[in-house]
């Protein structure tokens, strides 16, 4: 995506004038952002070429998460949780039943409401796949300490609430 050697990956994108112009504060979050977009694909690689061969993708992994975390969400939770359109997710969800990892349920409390909900054959799935998967990501995150694994994860955390809080508050004010 941008190929860089390591030395350049301090400026990562940006032009010292622009860093001057920003400010340095600006700065590393603009690189900080940058890095993080690259990183996010490159990880995004890695792990469908795990999947690959079982015909998942990361983004199906991710649905799949999703609706695991938040229980029997709809179309449209999913798609937020999901940073997509509800076209998008319904793609990835339609492909998933197909394979047999997901069902589309009507809402309890309102027929025309439908949710998504995993089989008992996704979680068998990811069950048997976990230890390798697991064992995968820790190695791509050894060159972390324990605690710069926590801070990173609580950084992130906060980034995504943050994220989250503002894309709301955009989306209410178009």
């Amino acid at each position: 995506m941008l190929p860089m050697s390591s030395s350049r990956l301090e400026d990562f994108g940006l032009a010292s004038d622009e860093a001057a112009r920003l400010g340095s504060d600006a700065a590393v979050r603009i690189r900080t952002f940058r890095l993080i977009t690259v990183l996010a694909q490159r990880l995004r690689t890695l792990m469908d070429a795990q999947l690959r061969p079982d015909g998942l993708t990361t983004q199906q992994a991710a649905l799949i998460t999703i609706i695991d975390t938040l229980g029997a969400p709809t179309l449209t939770q999913a798609a937020r949780e999901l940073g997509t359109t509800h076209q998008n997710t319904r793609q990835i969800a339609s492909a998933l039943e197909r394979k047999g990892f997901l069902h589309f349920t009507e809402d309890e409390h309102d027929a025309r409401i439908r949710r998504l909900r995993t089989t008992s054959k996704s979680h068998d799935y990811w069950r048997q796949r976990s230890m390798a998967d697991q064992q995968r990501v820790l190695d791509w995150f050894s060159g972390l300490t324990e605690e710069e694994s926590r801070t990173l994860f609580d950084l992130l955390l906060r980034l995504h609430e943050g994220v989250r809080r503002t894309s709301s508050l955009n989306a209410a004010t178009q």
